[in-house]
């Protein structure tokens, strides 16, 4: 398994200058909930104008929203959204990718930037459905629909240092990015930062209804758990220790943290997590040999 290394990785907290996001135009092909909140996030810093933005969408309801709430233009032909656009946004479900390929292929302009947050689309099914060398594979997650989120993201060889830094201000409107240089490293990604919230949300409830059980009000263990968790991550952040390290400055001989950690160490906490990462890890990378295998029927190859 490949590791993360400071040559693999770029992180940036805020959009490099130079990218070609002023005159461009932007395409976004399936506008859901993490497309929106890219393109909202991009309106915000004024890093691109409502008029150079077109998004695709079935449903009329949901066009209707968008145009509302971002003043963009929008349509339902994929194939109008990404025309002559300047970077296209690739973000419709897994499960109609291969439907959606066909219709943008050779479509894409020659010197476009395609961006996909498709998940468990590698470059190479990208690349061959779209007939378009210049690919990014990005998995965001869940808090970069708040302006919280880390993407982890790769480029093919044909993304050049404009699209490098177009990219990093698209994901910067999400919040945190990390570039890496080996794209099997996504695929890991998806099962630590993409898939990573489920398993703190899940934790979160966990901690709120133990509170519950004890006596408190449900809002009131809400509020607890999540300003605990909160300040927890925020203080690991800010400190140059190591998690474990924390954790005993905490852990008081015959305390309260010790008697909780044994407990958990007892169920295996550890060993749970590390199997569900696993196990979404796997999952993900089925999901690339399912996507890659529908994209070679669907070609006819």
């Amino acid at each position: 398994m490949a590791a993360l290394t400071s040559g693999d990785v770029g992180l940036r907290q805020e959009p490099s200058s130079g990218s070609g996001l002023n005159d461009a135009r932007l395409g976004v092909v399936g506008t859901g909930a993490m497309a929106e909140a890219m393109v909202a996030g991009l309106l915000r810093r004024q890093l691109i104008a409502p008029s150079q933005v077109i998004c695709s969408h079935p449903r009329k309801a949901r066009r209707d929203q968008l145009s509302a709430e971002l003043t963009v233009q929008v349509t339902d032909s994929n194939v109008a959204a990404s025309a002559g656009a300047d970077v296209v946004i690739l973000a419709v479900k897994p499960q109609v990718l291969a439907r959606v390929m066909p219709e943008l292929a050779g479509g894409i302009a020659p010197g476009a930037l395609v961006v996909s947050i498709v998940a468990g689309a590698t470059t190479a099914v990208l690349s061959r459905g779209l007939q378009h060398p210049a690919i990014v594979r990005a998995m965001p997650n869940t808090p970069a629909q708040i302006g919280s989120g880390i993407t982890v993201w790769y480029g093919t060889a044909e993304v050049n240092d404009r699209g490098v830094a177009t990219t990093r201000q698209l994901l910067s409107a999400l919040g945190q990015e990390f570039q890496v240089g080996d794209e099997s490293l996504v695929a890991m990604a998806t099962a630590v930062s993409g898939t990573g919230p489920t398993y703190t949300f899940l934790f979160l409830e966990a901690m709120i209804d133990a509170a519950v059980h004890l006596g408190f009000a449900r809002h009131v263990a809400r509020r607890l758990v999540v300003g605990t968790v909160l300040g927890s991550a925020e203080f690991a952040a800010q400190s140059d220790r190591h998690v474990a390290e924390l954790r005993d400055m905490v852990t008081s001989p015959g305390g309260t943290s010790a008697a909780a950690l044994a407990q958990l160490e007892r169920g295996r906490f550890r060993t749970v997590v590390g199997d569900a990462v696993w196990a979404a890890y796997s999952r993900t990378l089925e999901l690339e040999a399912r996507l890659s295998d529908s994209t070679v029927s669907s070609d006819g190859a």
